[in-house]
């Protein structure tokens, strides 16, 4: 809890709303979404102080006697789960989704065809019902290279669009640097809908969607592949690698799809080389391997 600086007396002031002023409601609200707080999960603001009856107190001390044994981890109690959240059942249910994920996505015989594939499934309803916009993709169809990243920001939810924030202003540069444009590129993300508060997606959320990103590569068929992000790397590539080992390094993307496979370079996601802008250096080094890749590879028929 904030206990001092500009925003102290908004939050003494949060359990009774109508103290507060327009100007100050609107600056709690800005700091609340700059925070990513922006999705509402009751109608109306609740005060959590007072709502028990007796006042919380400091548990009494447990006096000791002789010093504590530690248990061995063997004799730890076994936590036996519920039937609810046994892993079995649980991955039943996502080899149902990802199942019928697959057979919405194999109908698509063009990108509008997919498209319209992803607003009619409802395999991933807790994402679409805090979500403003499907982000499906943006830049040339048409392109030789071809981006794929994690999920929208809140620009990225608001214009529809992906890579249209801070860090895709930032990816913007660093194309145009080595003469990419998106005219010359075609990019997308591995999840279509933004995670509410901008959570990263869930591993049954991005299962859900994998066979509409394979077929949206089958779609596209670029000649490269820019894996922009340890999620997008991991998600197509099959590894749980970290994004430092993968970086920099050709891998062939492989689909049934596809007549061959397709060359796949990941690369650091610009929003980590907003927060470690020292990892710039090894990602111009892996722009220029791309930039290389490319003038060998024939202009796409």
């Amino acid at each position: 809890m904030i206990t001092d600086g500009p925003f102290s007396d908004m939050h003494a002031s949060i359990s009774d709303a109508a103290e507060l002023d327009p100007g100050t409601a609107l600056q709690l609200l800005s700091f609340y979404i700059e925070g990513g707080a922006d999705t509402a999960i009751a109608p109306e603001p609740q005060s959590r102080f007072g709502q028990s009856g007796a006042p919380w107190a400091e548990p009494a001390a447990i006096p000791q006697t002789q010093p504590a044994i530690a248990r061995p981890a063997a004799a730890a109690q076994r936590v036996v789960p519920s039937p609810a959240a046994s892993p079995r059942i649980a991955a039943t249910a996502d080899l149902a989704l990802a199942q019928s994920a697959r057979e919405a996505a194999r109908e698509a015989a063009s990108l509008d065809d997919l498209k319209s594939a992803l607003l009619r499934f409802d395999g991933i309803a807790s994402l679409r019902q805090h979500a403003t916009n499907l982000v499906f993709a943006d830049g040339n169809p048409a392109a030789r290279v071809m981006l794929v990243g994690e999920a929208p920001g809140a620009d990225e939810d608001r214009l529809g669009k992906p890579f249209v924030g801070v860090s895709g202003q930032l990816l913007d540069r660093m194309l145009a640097a080595i003469g990419l444009d998106r005219t010359t590129f075609y990019i997308t993300n591995t999840c279509f809908w933004r995670p509410p508060g901008n959570r990263k997606p869930t591993e049954a959320e991005l299962v859900a969607q994998a066979p509409f990103v394979q077929r949206h590569i089958e779609l596209i068929n670029p000649a490269v592949l820019v894996l922009v992000g340890a999620s997008a790397a991991h998600t197509l590539l099959g590894t749980n690698d970290g994004i430092t080992r993968l970086r920099g390094r050709w891998f062939d993307y492989k689909s049934d799809g596809l007549a061959q496979p397709i060359p796949a370079l990941p690369i650091f996601h610009p929003a980590f080389l907003l927060r470690q802008p020292a990892q710039k250096r090894e990602t111009w080094a892996d722009l220029l391997k791309l930039k290389t890749r490319l003038a060998e590879i024939p202009p796409k028929a």
